[in-house]
């Protein structure tokens, strides 16, 4: 004797699945963006706008090539944050103004972290590069978690 299962007792409405996948899908997207903004806007500023600065800051503790793998790590771990304290907690607010200073605030705890660390245990860290880098790091990372967060609303609104 043969039994028949009718497909339709294994049927799960596509729209119950999309409302499962979707919120993940949609911060998946905004972490992307977020990420990717970050990556852009840095590799512009280290490799075009401050590497003579850095060069003469601390060009004898450079290595000659840049670790790829820990870089990508980085700017993972980064984004990630960015994520989790500024954009996802403020992705419901109508303005913007919470999530680029969480953003900023994450960027300068983190990068002053960074740098005044290296202030306080290497010799001769330049005093004008941590602040030079504290800044950038506040200001990469009020735009790229604003890249989040509207990427974020975008999917949100549609």
């Amino acid at each position: 004797m043969r039994i028949v299962i009718p497909s339709s007792a294994f049927y799960i409405p596509f729209k119950v699945i999309m409302q499962s996948i979707h919120p993940f899908l949609k911060y998946g997207v905004a972490y992307l963006a977020t990420l990717t903004i970050m990556v852009a806007l840095d590799l512009l500023w280290l490799g075009l706008v401050a590497k003579p600065i850095y060069q003469r800051g601390t060009g004898h503790l450079m290595a000659p090539e840049p670790d790829i793998a820990v870089a990508a790590l980085f700017y993972a771990i980064f984004a990630l944050g960015l994520m989790i304290f500024a954009v996802v907690p403020h992705a419901a607010a109508a303005g913007w103004s919470h999530v680029v200073v969480y953003a900023a605030l994450f960027g300068f705890f983190t990068y002053a972290t960074y740098d005044l660390t290296n202030l306080a245990t290497l010799r001769n860290w330049p005093i004008g590069l941590s602040i030079l880098d504290i800044g950038w790091g506040t200001l990469v990372s009020a735009l790229s978690a604003s890249a989040g967060k509207a990427v974020l609303g975008r999917l949100s609104s549609g």
